[in-house]
């Protein structure tokens, strides 16, 4: 696909470092050995060393000797990371012992070499639930500014040209937050937007979608969305956004000139928020098996800096997509 290697090329000219706290899962390692193979990042292995040569000689890998291999239990900065840690969670009752514990845990020593400037990003998720990739991020990377919560987002490559951008489009939440309110969602729509554009590299046109269009239907879940639509159009005023929308108002032309006449977003729409993650989650599935569609995420939204979660089914070329999709976050992030 086009836009997968415009988003491995954009990588490839500015090389983020990327810290991998799998390093001895198998998939990842190989992926980790294809990226440094391909010069798409400075990949970190958090792991044994021993482990990892050990795989590396298992599946005669040829470039694991050009990542930084980071050993949990033994390394230069233990102390220095126990320290930040303490110091950024010792209100909330953490001692120094035990921040001195939590940094042999690859999850939480991958977030704070994020947090301390060593490196740009992590992919995790191949051997842990998303609850324990999110957890140490959420302490000690945090969200970005003015963001309130973090989301899911999918690219959705389609067999539809004539929707989205020649078939790409992004939707959200479809991962992380069961039921948002309004200044969630809205949260949602700004992150949402910049994520098309940082890795679709489209102007996003954001359609904040309902069972209603335009006050066809009344409920206090269309009141939501409506809410929802004017808090986003505050937080970003230049962003292409509107709403309430049902989903044929926003993609198809004719229907969005029925049913929301004047509309900027009905019918042209290549972003689409959910008004809950039950019905963002049910949406991309349905589109990926009945559509034949590739779903490519969850791309975590909303962090101060890029942590993606994988799927504990994730094949190496999911583990390799996502540390490029990571590279170009990161890029986009030192940018904004």
């Amino acid at each position: 696909m086009k836009l997968l290697d415009d988003i491995i090329a954009r990588a490839k000219a500015d090389k983020q470092r990327i810290v991998l706290p799998e390093g001895t899962e198998k998939r990842t390692i190989m992926a980790a050995d294809r990226l440094l193979g391909d010069g798409v990042a400075d990949i970190i292995l958090i792991g044994n060393p021993k482990e990892i040569k050990s795989l590396v000689n298992q599946f005669e890998l040829k470039n694991i000797g050009k990542a930084t291999i980071v050993d949990p239990k033994r390394h230069a900065k233990k102390e220095e990371y126990a320290n930040l840690l303490f110091e950024l969670r010792k209100n909330k009752g953490l001692t120094f012992e035990k921040a001195l514990q939590l940094v042999e845990d690859p999850l939480y020593l991958a977030c704070l070499m994020i947090k301390n400037g060593d490196a740009d990003g992590e992919i995790a998720g191949a051997q842990n639930t998303t609850g324990d990739v999110l957890r140490p991020a959420l302490q000690i990377i945090k969200t970005a500014p003015g963001v309130s919560v973090v989301s899911g987002a999918f690219i959705m490559f389609t067999q539809t040209p004539q929707y989205g951008a020649d078939g790409v489009m992004v939707f959200a939440d479809c991962a992380v937050l069961p039921n948002p309110n309004a200044e969630e969602l809205a949260s949602i729509a700004v992150s949402t937007a910049q994520t098309a554009q940082a890795l679709v590299g489209v102007e996003p046109r954001v359609a904040m979608l309902s069972f209603s269009t335009k006050g066809s239907a009344k409920h206090e879940m269309v009141d939501k969305v409506v809410e929802a639509t004017r808090l986003a159009k505050e937080k970003a005023p230049g962003l292409a956004i509107d709403g309430e929308l049902q989903a044929d108002a926003a993609l198809v032309p004719s229907v969005a000139t029925s049913k929301a006449p004047g509309s900027p977003i009905a019918g042209k729409a290549n972003v689409l928020v959910f008004p809950s993650l039950e019905v963002g989650n049910i949406a991309y599935k349905l589109v990926q098996r009945l559509g034949n569609a590739e779903a490519i995420g969850p791309i975590l939204q909303g962090m101060a800096a890029p942590v993606n979660d994988l799927s504990r089914g994730c094949s190496v070329e999911d583990v390799y997509n996502m540390v490029a999709i990571a590279a170009n976050q990161s890029i986009a992030l030192k940018k904004k």
